[in-house]
């Protein structure tokens, strides 16, 4: 076993979960001390690459929808941008809430070099340099660093990653008037999922999950 791959939502586990891949994956669902905890069990048993993946908001007005950034232990991104060339580096913000509106975004990009942000890297990357272990992050930007996030979208995940539907639909019958804007996070999720599915598929061909942490750095 030689990734050990932290992201938010089940539909993201099971995008990355696939047969013949050797990797175990934890989906948080905004529970970060449960992500912690299994990252680190894990680690502590079967010490491997801590990968971070899944799909994150833009804090750089430049990306858009569907675009790669990766971020880590620069030994591992020099490798993963040899598979993926048109990846963007640069760092990724974790953050244990969503960041939901332009106007946050915009802060955050001022106090902090970070070009995207996501609720699971910093726990990764924490559970990595805990364990000793080779760390990186490949993210694929959904909404856009001028997006608002529409109240529906904050509500829609479980603590285990699963969709809220119950709570989606809940907020937009208060709310009606959000509608537009959920289905276009809705859309730019999409997008991102696909981007991520198919940067995933090409590592894994190229044995990316087979590599070995001593070897991650080189």
């Amino acid at each position: 076993m030689t990734l050990i791959v932290a992201c938010g939502l089940k539909r993201e586990a099971r995008l990355l979960d696939r047969p013949g891949r050797d990797l175990f994956v934890v989906a948080g669902g905004g529970d970060s001390a449960r992500l912690e905890q299994e990252l680190d069990d894990r680690a502590k048993a079967f010490p491997a690459i801590i990968l971070s993946c899944g799909i994150a908001g833009a804090l750089a007005p430049s990306l858009r929808s569907g675009d790669l950034v990766v971020d880590g232990d620069a030994g591992l991104v020099a490798r993963l941008r040899q598979h993926l060339p048109h990846a963007i580096s640069g760092e990724v913000f974790g953050s244990d809430a969503i960041i939901a509106t332009a106007r946050v975004k915009r802060d955050l990009a001022g106090r902090s070099n970070a070009i995207a942000a996501d609720m699971e890297s910093h726990v990764a990357r924490r559970v990595a340099v805990r364990r000793q272990l080779p760390f990186v992050a490949i993210r694929a930007i959904a909404d856009c660093a001028d997006d608002d996030l529409p109240p529906a979208a904050l509500v829609g995940m479980r603590p285990d990653g699963g969709l809220a539907l119950g709570a989606v639909l809940l907020s937009l019958a208060r709310r009606p008037g959000q509608l537009g804007a959920l289905i276009r996070t809705g859309r730019q999720a999409d997008r991102a999922l696909r981007s991520l599915s198919q940067a995933f598929d090409i590592l894994m061909r190229a044995e990316f999950d087979r590599l070995e942490p001593a070897a991650a750095s080189i």
